[in-house]
């Protein structure tokens, strides 16, 4: 021991490891006991999956509940039922914290409230993304309004840092009451299958108010957030996959508003360019995977989608081209024809704000024979809905390269990063066919006369089929389009990688000032 050390300072900090060594230990035992049976794993063990081996440094390990009413104080033990800390995954530093469900049922109270709001501070302060893993039953009753100011605190802390650092939330078990606000306000929320539940009120609550009885899967199981309600971005078969995605997408993201994504070395597409020269079908009605298209353009074909499950009639996700990170938005023909309705309009309004705060370059695929009709739509308000993607592609000032590979019909084309929405290189294959609305329909409207006198003579067939090959050639043909200035050139669909590649190489220093002004006042 060093002449200057004092006497007893070394068995002070033995005494300390030991002692937390020891809590921790009795803690993860208990915990393994009650998770594993359900397949589930403990608060720190999905740490110890997501993070780089021995990277993760704990915080607040030795905070204590500090309610006493109801006997609270009777199972008081270290971290209060959350772990807090920081790791970095892949090499680059996050913040995250764990909630222990086998401590209090996971509910937040004061203690834990103060280090989870502690740790969302930590991370803004210091420019990296936070990942919340989930599994709480809520507010801990026996804290009262201590607990509801704390969840009001954190959705505070979400909102503050939307758009200044990448929020993910895990949820990996029951997630309810004001526990499931703080994971709708990160930027992406997911979900295991079978084990994951999220919902305002549960089963029981809704039988005894409305009378409805419904299972609690029906109700939030992670199918239902995951295709339905659109909560969760993606579904997990086990906690494994959810933390591996969650790898993956960390990958793909800066680490704040002020960074550049990670760069890695390009790599060829998994398909061959001159698959796009036939990839789209002769017939105009007969469909094929706009997956096939970014197979041929994307770095390795791949393509991280978020909200897959959702909306599926418009793909959303990250990919790279020569290595840098990209912002997909296409259409999917093979679902609706791709058509545009409310959902797939909010999962891609979302989807391009998020790249425009992060400063990812959008690249978008259109195929799109325009807005779902009908009652049902209009009266949900596809009219304010519909223009969040309007606005959300009219207010992103990141690079934007759009693709029409076929169909771009109606309020679709303007929609769907038009010129006329500030993108800023825009091409077109031979294949594409601008226009109000398709060669059909236009021929019916625009010569109703001369098709009912060609059907009187008993040629309405061949009349109507000359008419709306007239129609094609001079009307929707992305010629058109190109004279004016709408499309900036029409390519060889073999080329498309190359071109959009050198237009966003082109467009990488892009600036676009907004005028000044306090906020916006984007559609509900």
């Amino acid at each position: 021991m060093p002449d200057n050390e004092p006497r007893g300072t070394s068995q002070r900090l033995d005494d300390l490891e030991q002692r937390r060594g020891e809590a921790v230990s009795r803690a993860d035992e208990v915990a393994a006991a009650k998770q594993h049976p359900k397949g589930k794993y403990t608060a720190r063990e999905r740490i110890e999956l997501l993070v780089d081996e021995d990277s993760f440094v704990e915080v607040g390990e030795f905070t204590l509940q500090r309610a006493t009413a109801f006997d609270a104080g009777a199972e008081r033990c270290y971290g209060d039922g959350v772990v807090t800390g920081y790791a970095t995954v892949d090499g680059r530093r996050i913040c995250l914290f764990s909630h222990d469900f086998t401590t209090y049922g996971g509910s937040m109270g004061e203690a834990f409230g103060e280090k989870v709001l502690k740790i969302m501070d930590m991370a803004t302060k210091a420019g990296c993304p936070v990942v919340g893993i989930n599994d709480s039953g809520g507010a801990r009753i026996q804290e009262g309004v201590v607990s509801l100011a704390y969840y009001a605190e954190l959705s505070r802390r979400n909102s503050r840092a939307s758009g200044v650092v990448p929020q993910i939330s895990v949820v990996m078990g029951p997630c309810a009451g004001g526990a499931v606000y703080t994971p709708a306000l990160t930027d992406f929320t997911v979900m295991v299958d079978r084990t994951s539940r999220m919902f305002v009120t549960g089963p029981d609550v809704v039988r005894s108010v409305t009378g409805e009885n419904i299972s609690a899967e029906e109700l939030g199981g992670a199918e239902v957030n995951g295709s339905v309600s659109g909560n969760a971005h993606y579904v997990a078969s086990d906690e494994v996959d959810a933390l591996d995605w969650v790898r993956t997408l960390l990958a793909f993201l800066p680490a704040n508003n002020l960074a550049v994504a990670p760069e890695y070395p390009a790599l060829e597409p998994a398909a061959s360019a001159a698959e796009l020269d036939t990839v789209v079908p002769d017939s105009p009605n007969q469909s094929y995977d706009m997956r096939r298209v970014l197979a041929a353009v994307l770095d390795d074909g791949e393509l991280l989608e978020v909200h897959a499950s959702f909306a599926p009639n418009v793909l959303c996700g990250f990919g790279r081209l020569r290595g840098r990170t990209v912002g997909v938005v296409a259409n999917q023909p093979l679902r609706q024809s791709g058509i545009m309705d409310i959902d797939a309009s909010e999962k891609a309004a979302r989807f391009v704000r998020f790249c425009d705060a992060f400063n990812i370059a959008l690249l978008t695929f259109v195929d799109v024979p325009g807005y779902l009709p009908g009652g049902e739509q209009e009266q949900r308000g596809i009219i304010r809905r519909g223009a969040k993607l309007l606005y959300a592609y009219s207010e992103a000032t990141v690079p934007k390269v759009t693709v029409v590979t076929r169909k771009a019909y109606g309020g679709g084309y303007a929609v769907m990063g038009s010129k006329h929405l500030g993108a800023d290189v825009n091409l077109a294959w031979p294949t594409a066919e601008i226009a109000v609305m398709g060669a059909e329909g236009a021929v019916e409207l625009l010569h109703r006369a001369e098709l009912a006198e060609a059907e009187t003579n008993g040629v309405r067939a061949s009349v109507r089929a000359k008419l709306i090959a007239e129609y094609r050639a001079t009307m929707t043909t992305p010629y058109v389009a190109a004279e004016r200035g709408y499309v900036d050139s029409v390519i060889r669909p073999s080329l498309t990688r190359a071109r959009v590649s050198d237009a966003l190489l082109m467009l990488e220093a892009k600036r676009e000032d907004s005028p000044p002004k306090k906020h916006s006042t984007m559609p509900l």
